[in-house]
């Protein structure tokens, strides 16, 4: 049986920068909903729909490699 050393640190590196990218985004999202100290919460909300939006997308592609 022959391991394929490069493509298995590939997969690795590249699984490692999608998760920590997701989880950041993740947070930032969070960070967006979070309280507001009486400021507008307009940029706050937006700024959590295009991070969760993000996180959508990246588990759809994620999916879709999976299943294709």
């Amino acid at each position: 049986m022959h391991v394929n050393w490069g493509a298995l640190v590939s997969v690795l590196v590249v699984s490692l920068a999608v998760v920590v990218g997701l989880v950041l985004l993740f947070g930032l999202g969070l960070r967006g909903i979070a309280a507001r100290d009486g400021r507008s919460p307009v940029p706050g909300v937006a700024l959590a729909a295009v991070a969760f939006a993000g996180c959508a997308a990246v588990i759809g592609l994620g999916i879709y490699v999976i299943v294709s």
